[in-house]
């Protein structure tokens, strides 16, 4: 697979995330959320290049745009690829759009070469993966998987419900059905990190989704003047805080060093009375925390408790601990992982095994399907950034690995081999 000579058309994928790049909003590059008119626009865009490609478009239930092909055998299932196209506020040109284009650059790829699958094949666009102006995310594979939340229809924003942007988007709110015809689910994205870049590698093959896990804190000192107050006879609240936050990221560190993926990061502080002049009286934050290993968000929240009960103890402060929210981990499919290993490794490109710290729509089909993802690098790891960048040849090589993973699969599920090792993720 010379870099220069894909399977597929890398000036096709280009022209294609160009094209959508355009659909922004004014003065905020590569700005396309869903529930909007540009992301409709956007889907235009995509359903006439998927007509294109031989797909036959039409809109599920949950708000995705869904372009299949027929196999051969139709009852032998779907092979189904795709990511989502809406964005950030002022996000990037290709996280979630590399990987709808890509999957579409495969389905024309065979398209052209007449090339007819046993399997029936998918391309799809999912609704909303990115958080959406209703403060929830993944809203279209969540539905596909059939564990859309019910009480998530009512959520409304400026007089629009959240069953109300389903239906402007195509989708029907009252019908939820779980697939049961996905035979395997592949993805295709930017890192979003800067591990490839930095090892010089091509193609990342994605072991697991890591879990999320959020944790509110919030601290309780006293207010006092600040400048009567003496040092010793201070229960500063930000203090204690801030011994918290270094405690921490010290632990995070520690658990980051070993060879499976985890992050904890404080992304939101507050305090009060916030005046220069008083001695902080209370403190909240949030805790975000990424683990690979179920084991280990909860060691972390044990060691949490452990150290702040230490600090509330010496600073005289009252620190409570809330849990806010708990998402598990979700790992990829062995036998799938093995398929894009091999299929990187036999072309001679360089790659490796990596967890994904953030969440990905693959997260919920791999509860109805097995699922796997790869990643291809990004400039300085950035994304959520109108600064993302990705090299077109590095998704044309992305495209290349999908391509010639949906021919085996088509080949060897039909043969039932490794049928044992293809099944969904239990989160039972």
């Amino acid at each position: 697979m010379n870099r220069r000579n894909f399977p597929v058309s890398a000036e096709r994928i280009a022209a294609d995330i160009d094209a959508l790049a355009g659909l922004t909003e004014p003065g905020r590059p590569y700005t396309r959320r869903a529930f909007t008119p540009l992301h409709l626009e956007g889907r235009s865009f995509l359903i006439d290049r998927f007509r294109q490609a031989g797909l036959v478009p039409h809109v599920d239930e949950g708000g995705n745009l869904v372009g299949r092909r027929a196999g051969k055998n139709p009852d032998l299932g779907t092979l189904m690829l795709g990511s989502h196209s809406d964005t950030v506020p002022d996000g990037g040109r290709f996280d979630g759009i590399a990987g709808v284009i890509a999957a579409l650059e495969v389905a024309r790829t065979l398209f052209e070469q007449g090339i007819e699958l046993k399997h029936n094949l998918e391309v799809v666009d999912f609704l909303a993966e990115e958080v959406s102006i209703f403060g929830v995310s993944c809203i279209g594979s969540r539905a596909m998987a059939g564990i859309r939340p019910e009480e998530w229809l009512s959520r409304e924003v400026e007089g629009q419900t959240l069953s109300n942007g389903i239906v402007s988007a195509g989708g029907d709110p009252a019908r939820q059905q779980a697939r049961s015809d996905i035979r395997a689910f592949l993805e295709l994205h930017i890192e979003q990190g800067p591990v490839l870049e930095a090892e010089r590698l091509s193609i990342g093959v994605v072991t697991a989704i890591a879990g999320i896990t959020r944790i509110e804190v919030t601290i309780e000192g006293r207010a006092d003047h600040a400048g009567t107050t003496p040092m010793d006879r201070r229960v500063d609240a930000l203090v204690a805080a801030s011994r918290l936050v270094l405690d921490i990221e010290a632990l995070a560190a520690t658990m980051a060093s070993g060879k499976v993926h985890f992050a904890a990061t404080v992304g939101e502080f507050s305090m009060l009375p916030n005046a220069a002049n008083v001695v902080p009286s209370h403190v909240r934050m949030l805790i975000d925390i990424r683990a690979e290993k179920p084991t280990d968000a909860i060691l972390f929240a044990s060691a949490l408790h452990k150290n702040a009960a230490e600090i509330g103890s010496a600073s005289g402060t009252t620190i409570r601990i809330n849990p806010i929210s708990e998402a598990a981990a979700v790992p990829m499919n062995p036998y799938l992982q093995d398929i894009l290993a091999d299929i990187a490794g036999a072309n001679g490109e360089g790659h490796r095994r990596l967890a994904s710290g953030a969440g990905h729509d693959a997260a919920f089909i791999a509860r109805v399907a097995p699922a796997g993802m790869i990643f291809i690098p990004c400039r300085g790891g950035r994304s959520h950034a109108a600064e993302e960048f990705a090299e077109t040849d590095d998704i044309a090589l992305g495209a290349s690995v999908l391509l010639e993973a949906v021919k085996r699969l088509d080949n060897e599920m039909s043969a039932a081999t490794g049928a044992e090792r293809l099944a969904p993720w239990d989160a039972s």
